[in-house]
């Protein structure tokens, strides 16, 4: 018996794609049933995210299209790449490497530019005779440098086993036991968790805001702010999640670690608010908990 290649889930044409329930819920199902890639549709838009990627939730997206996209060459590409075919071989995860070190080198440019004294800085002086830091810094700051790669083409010809298996997407079966049992959790409290979000705890009076949060790591005292929207502001950017803005608060004390941006954090556990009845610091994940609760 082969194993699927792909577990496809397809949402109803007004579902925004982009809400985190549905895709953790899409991610959980494609870990229960043991497959690296994954599908969320809504009949128009498509998105492709890589499972079994140790990294962020928001950073498994491998590729997103629609078919009311102008953009016609890309979208035929990224259908081509979900077919019996194209799902076998290594073309797949070729092209995830390609995306996942392009898009580690643009941050890593990124970085670079927004150093006062970096090497990048030490390098323009170094070229540029009579070029002063302070000079070759303003001169940054003037201009509007960005990185971007184009999305990989399909290649015409990809090396793919001489007899494959007929492919497969992941059986119905298969997808109601994941909806039965993720870990040891049910399809209950999956679905609950889903819409635990920080959007409905504020609509759930659980979180009135703006809310400033906080964690003493390693001596330092980090804080955020939860935004009337559900976004988190911290360090004078605003993030869409608590595990984002906790990895980038993390990212200020220790650095972040060899190929990604910021540490892996858990921001509902990271995060603490002040209990305005006790006085007594408590991590978000109880406010969580609460609501998961009244469910």
């Amino acid at each position: 018996m082969h194993l699927p290649n792909a577990l496809i889930e397809a949402k109803s044409l007004e579902k925004d794609l982009g809400d985190r329930k549905w895709i953790s819920q899409n991610i959980s199902y494609a870990a229960v049933v043991g497959v690296k890639w994954c599908v969320l549709t809504n009949g128009d838009e498509y998105r492709i995210y890589n499972a079994h990627a140790e990294v962020d939730v928001d950073e498994k997206l491998f590729r997103k299209v629609s078919i009311s996209d102008s953009n016609s060459t890309i979208l035929i590409d990224t259908l081509i790449l979900l077919s019996k075919e194209k799902m076998h071989g290594r073309l797949l995860d070729e092209l995830w490497k390609a995306h996942f070190i392009d898009r580690r080198v643009r941050l890593a440019f990124d970085s670079l530019l927004g150093e006062d004294n970096g090497p990048l800085l030490r390098a323009i002086c170094k070229k540029a005779t009579g070029v002063t830091h302070s000079e070759a810094r303003a001169a940054l700051k003037r201009a509007k440098i960005t990185i971007d790669f184009p999305v990989p083409k399909v290649p015409e010809q990809f090396a793919a086993p001489s007899t494959p298996p007929a492919a497969r997407v992941a059986p119905k079966t298969e997808v109601a036991a994941a909806r039965k049992k993720v870990g040891k959790k049910d399809v209950g409290t999956l679905a609950a968790l889903s819409e635990a979000t920080l959007s409905n705890l504020i609509a759930a009076g659980l979180i009135n805001v703006p809310l400033e949060v906080e964690r003493i790591y390693k001596g330092v005292k980090l804080q955020a702010t939860i935004q009337p929207d559900g976004r988190i502001a911290f360090g004078g950017q605003s993030y869409d999640s608590l595990s984002t803005a906790g990895g980038m608060a993390r990212k200020t004390v220790i650095g972040s670690p060899k190929g990604r941006p910021y540490p892996q954090t858990n921001g509902w556990t990271f995060w603490q608010f002040r209990d305005p009845t006790t006085g007594q610091l408590r991590e978000l994940d109880s406010l969580r908990q609460q609501l998961l609760a009244s469910k």
